[in-house]
């Protein structure tokens, strides 16, 4: 009988050509299988999961600083003899956020620190307490009287430090095309701010030491901390409990203010040792920056926003806000006496 065809055992020559075929599946060059492209894919993913999980992580500790060092003071370049002491100490400071520690409260979602959010703040609260200062220099302390005319450098400055620290190269919300950034705008600022410190120290500029501006000034320095204790009383009211994610920003915002307030406070008694001495306020001023420098100084590992009578979970914000009160009653202290 004859043998069915399958049957019949392999030839050499098929066999070889057989296990060439399944060693080798898809002649060189043929496209990939639907099986190699989803492998492929699945890898991309992963690497880039891996990449971000390692980015951002690594990026954000190496961008993170809160820079709340109360023994900063500026470089003897940028304080001129005859100048004032405060100005180049509000100079550098907002120098350094800029230029040396990078300001991060604009940074878009492509850069590690844009995840930061304990800095941003900070820096923001410190820009508050410098515009604010600005202003006073604008106002008063940079002029003869309220009545003459603005120093122009002082004017340009304070402008410049008003611009909101959030803003990128591009933000569609107010322009499709591209911009100042934040940082370039106080970098302007910073060189007016230092442009008239110099011209302070040549004898072309008025930093009127008088009692009615110090006072003044003080007075709206303490309004400004009044305002942040009563956002501490609310957050408090509303927020209390171990999970609270927007404690740390409230509490890193007051601590910017705190700081900016306090460095530019140890500057004014220089500028001003003239009517501190003549009105004995050395012991008085030592205690309210003693205090202030406590309340800028507070810095948790962790923000927790307990209750304020609670056993076990302390309140940050109640213990920041009791020496930001206790330093702004010791302002309201040194005003009564100037009033006098």
């Amino acid at each position: 009988m004859f043998e069915d065809e399958d049957s019949l055992p392999l030839r050499p020559e098929a066999a070889d050509v057989e296990g060439a075929a399944t060693r080798n599946p898809a002649p060189a060059g043929a496209p990939p299988s639907a099986t190699g492209r989803r492998r492929a894919i699945r890898g991309l993913v992963i690497f880039i999961f891996v990449a971000l999980a390692v980015y951002y992580p690594a990026g954000m500790m190496l961008a993170h600083q809160i820079n709340d060092n109360p023994d900063f003071s500026p470089a003897a370049t940028d304080a001129p003899a005859g100048g004032s002491a405060a100005v180049a100490m509000t100079a550098a400071l907002l120098k350094r956020e800029v230029d040396d520690a990078g300001w991060v409260a604009n940074n878009p979602f492509f850069y590690p620190s844009w995840a930061l959010d304990n800095m941003p703040n900070f820096q923001q609260g410190l820009r508050a307490a410098i515009f604010r200062f600005a202003i006073e220099l604008t106002d008063q302390i940079g002029r003869t009287r309220g009545s003459s005319q603005a120093d122009e450098d002082l004017e340009t400055a304070a402008g410049e430090f008003k611009f909101p620290g959030d803003i990128w190269v591009w933000d569609p919300e107010t322009s499709w095309l591209p911009q100042a950034t934040s940082e370039a705008r106080y970098r302007r600022g910073i060189e007016h701010l230092e442009r008239y410190n110099a011209r302070l120290a040549a004898g072309d500029a008025v930093f009127d030491t008088r009692t009615d501006n110090l006072l003044n000034t003080l007075d709206r320095f303490a309004a400004d901390l009044g305002s942040a204790s009563a956002e501490i009383d609310q957050h408090v009211k509303d927020h209390t409990g171990f999970i609270d994610l927007d404690a740390d920003d409230l509490f890193y915002n007051v601590k910017g203010r705190l700081y900016g307030y306090f460095m530019i406070l140890s500057q004014l008694e220089h500028d001003f040792a003239n009517v501190i001495a003549e009105r004995q306020l050395e012991a008085v001023w030592a205690n309210m920056l003693a205090s202030l420098r406590t309340a800028a100084t507070v810095d948790p590992w962790v923000v927790v926003n307990g209750a304020p009578d609670s056993q076990i979970l302390p309140s940050h914000l109640v213990a920041q806000g009791f020496y930001l009160l206790r330093g702004r009653t010791q302002l309201r202290e040194i005003t009564n006496i100037l009033l006098k």
